[in-house]
């Protein structure tokens, strides 16, 4: 991660900003930026001037009510409006600098953006089999090779212990909250630079999503991650910035403790964090 370096007048991220500086210290690059985004389905539109950024190795958290564009926003993000019929993106999204748009190969673009989502889709396969497939599909072959990034992979899951001993039964045998677990393993078998949650939780029990907090603690060390959640403790929990989807557009974006200590832009922001409409 690149050291802050001196403080100067920024633009504050979110269509609730819009217009005010800040002062708070440069970051160096993003890993990902976004540029004024639209998004729509045939005639209408979803998301409305998004724009901002993801640093590395940091835990963006994004809240607000149902139908604001969230999950949309993560389609975007690796180009899944090209599975969408309809679907239709306008603006920029960036990675490392680079227009996703521009990339000729959307499955190396995936490759390096990996998706989880709220509810675990486990492949008719193997425990080992869902770990190992897509780096089969990148070419390796060295049975030792597959066995090292299937317990790796499986280890920074939190679910190798419970499952060591069985690793050729079907993934779909296993608990809800382990194949939520299988499906992390599995989006890290391609070890991608970000990791994007949507609402990773939906469908699990209380202490293993507590357990699968514990992991993407662990996994910022070495990954960014995006993740929407319907939590907003679980947002205080892990993101260390947070942004606020409404109706389309981000209304604030802010580090995760001052929105919920009540530094806000926009009043919105803080009757949505204290439970007041949502």
């Amino acid at each position: 991660m690149v050291s802050p370096g001196p403080s100067h007048p920024v633009p504050v991220e979110g269509a609730g900003g819009r217009g005010r500086t800040s002062v708070r210290p440069v970051q160096g690059p993003p890993k990902l930026e976004v540029r004024d985004l639209w998004l729509g389905y045939g005639s209408r539109t979803v998301l409305r001037q998004v724009s901002l950024s993801v640093r590395e190795n940091e835990i963006l958290g994004i809240i607000g009510p149902a139908n604001g564009g969230k999950t949309s926003f993560l389609r975007a993000l690796n180009r899944m409006n090209e599975l969408t019929p309809g679907m239709w993106v306008r603006g920029q999204i960036l990675l490392d600098g680079e227009d996703i748009s521009r990339l000729p190969n959307v499955y190396s673009l995936r490759r390096r953006i990996g998706v989880v989502f709220p509810l675990p889709v486990g492949l008719p396969l193997s425990i080992y089999d869902n770990v190992a497939l897509a780096p089969r599909l990148a070419g390796i072959r060295s049975k030792a090779k597959l066995d090292e990034i299937v317990e790796r992979c499986l280890v920074r899951a939190a679910l190798w212990d419970e499952v060591k001993d069985r690793l050729h039964a079907l993934g779909s045998l296993l608990s809800g909250g382990q194949q939520q677990r299988l499906t992390i393993a599995r989006a890290l078998s391609q070890d991608p630079e970000l990791l994007l949650l949507d609402e990773f939780s939906i469908a699990v029990d209380p202490v293993t999503t507590m357990r699968i907090e514990d992991v993407l603690k662990e996994l910022k060390r070495e990954i960014t991650i995006v993740l929407v959640t319907n939590l907003v403790q679980q947002a205080r929990r892990l993101a260390d910035r947070t942004a606020f989807f409404l109706n389309g557009e981000v209304v604030e974006i802010g580090e995760t403790e001052a929105l919920f200590q009540g530094k806000v832009e926009d009043p919105r922001t803080l009757e949505y964090l204290e439970g007041k409409f949502g």
